[in-house]
This record gives structure tokens, sequence and C-alpha cells, in this order.
């Protein structure tokens, strides 16, 4: 089996989206060629009220998946299809904007504050203009697997050669995305397909590469977002505090990016033609 090492480092910067929600994001534009498929990663949310109730009123997606997974609080959600309601800790809403979606996502006020991952998944040419579809995943339908030192969550693809499949299904891409749990110093190795871009997000403690001492690299603060080079396998062990990180997969594209704010097409006149039927009032398709 050959291991997949650390490629790229990246730590975020502090950032301001929707109506003025103060988050971090992790990766975007500049880095979404080498994160391909992935586009973006951002991590939203705060203690105080005044950084996430703004939130993100209704706004246009097309061309992409975005992901919302919810660690804290609660956020309140509608969009252009009818659906509505409302996410918790735990909880997951995977959207396929497709051929055009409008939606919100409204953070609600919280003792306890709000925290949350959303990450844009590009999708295919052939797919780009699809309808659109929306999954909300509860939290009770993720199943969780106990490992030595640990639990992984499965939200999406499969875990243990198939033999655990998360509740997201029939989207684009063949996407793996896992939340995991280890406990101060245990290690857990996990298949990382060749030819798939592999990524991870430390939400809580430190991780570090490696098996042997003297072949781990460096302890990585928490917060740190870890893109991995060529191999089949990834060999991860939580720092002295233990570690909590999602590990996010899937095959690259390797096809053109033309990126307007909330709308990644592939040329320039696709975007032109999305941006004028936002105008037209012709946007939505399905």
């Amino acid at each position: 089996m050959a291991t997949r090492n650390e490629e790229l480092v990246i730590y975020g910067k502090t950032a301001y989206d929707g109506a003025g929600v103060r988050l971090k994001r992790i990766f975007s534009r500049d880095e979404a060629e080498r994160f391909d498929p992935f586009l973006l990663l951002d991590a939203f949310g705060s203690d105080d009220p005044s950084e996430y109730l703004p939130g993100f009123p209704m706004h246009p997606h097309r061309g992409i998946e975005t992901v919302t997974y919810l660690l804290k609080g609660t956020v309140r959600h509608a969009d252009s299809l009818g659906n509505a309601g409302t996410i918790g800790p735990g909880d997951l809403q995977w959207m396929s904007a497709g051929s055009g979606i409008i939606h919100e996502e409204m953070p609600q006020e919280s003792q306890s504050g709000v925290l949350g991952l959303q990450l844009w998944v590009n999708l295919a040419a052939a797919n780009k203009m699809r309808p659109p579809a929306y999954r909300d995943v509860s939290a009770n339908s993720v199943p969780s697997i106990t490992v030595e030192g640990g639990t992984v969550k499965v939200l999406a693809g499969t875990w243990g050669a198939g033999q655990v499949r998360g509740p997201v299904e029939d989207v684009a891409g063949d996407p793996v995305y896992l939340d995991i749990h280890l406990q101060p110093s245990a290690c857990i190795s996990i298949d990382a397909p060749a030819g798939r871009t592999v990524l991870s997000y430390i939400i809580e403690g430190s991780l570090y590469s490696g098996q042997a001492p003297e072949s781990q690299s460096k302890l990585r603060a928490a917060s740190a977002c870890i893109l991995y080079g060529q191999g089949n396998q990834l060999t991860l062990c939580a720092g002295p505090e233990g570690a909590r990180f999602i590990i996010a997969h899937a095959p690259p594209l390797k096809e053109s990016i033309a990126w307007g704010g909330p709308i990644v097409m592939n040329t320039r006149a696709e975007l032109e033609t999305a941006f004028r039927e936002l105008d037209e009032g012709t946007f939505i398709k399905h």
C-alpha cells in the first residue's frame, strides 16, 4: 500500500459572506485547481450572535453541489424547490444546484453558538444543467462505526471495503465524506484510492501523519486543512489532546472552471448566460 503524504497545508483566512456572516474561508478560488473537484471550504459560526445571525439570505447557485454539515446550533433553510426546515447538530444538507436553485440558510440564535462547515463540490460539464436536488440528512441516519481508538461517521460514500454506506445517495462524482474522532495519540488507517483528491480539515485537537515516530510530520494546530499527495492509503494519528476531523475525497474532474460568485460553470459564456437569466427571471429551469 502506498501511503499518501501531506502535499499542502492551509489555515484559511477570516472572511465575511452572505449578509455579513463572519467565517473562516479555508480554501476557495485560488486553490480550486489543486483541490479539484472541491471548490471551497468554509467554517462558519461563532459564539457571538452578531457574527452569525445576519445569515445567508436568498441567493442563487448553478453548476455545483453545496454541502452544509452542522456541528453546533441550528440553521433554518428554504429554497425555490419548496424545501424548508431546520437542521441541527450532526445534520447534513447536501444540495445539488444543477441547472439552478435559489436558497437561503439562516443560523438561529443559540446559547451555545453556531458552528458548521460548508463544502462546495464541482459538477462535471455533463451534470451542470441537470435538475436540482435537495437532500436533508438527520444525524440519527448517519452510521457511526467504532474503530480502535475512536469513531468514524460515514456521511457520504462508504467505509470498510464498502460494507458501511452513508445516507447521502444519488450524488455525482462518487464522493466520500467522513467525520472522524480519535482519542489522544490514537491512529487510524483510511483507504483513499489512487487517482482521487483527498483532504482533511481539523475541527478540534491536532493531527499528524505517519506511523513510526521518526516518520511523523510536524503536529498540526487545530483548524488546518491538509491536501494529500498520491497513494492509496492515509495513516493519521491524533495529538495528545485527541482530534476530530473530516476526510473528503473524490475523483478530480480535470475540466475548466469559470467562477462567478455562487455560480460555477466551465466557460465565461455560460456564466454570462446564467447572470442574464437571473436578470430576466428565467434562471430556474426545473
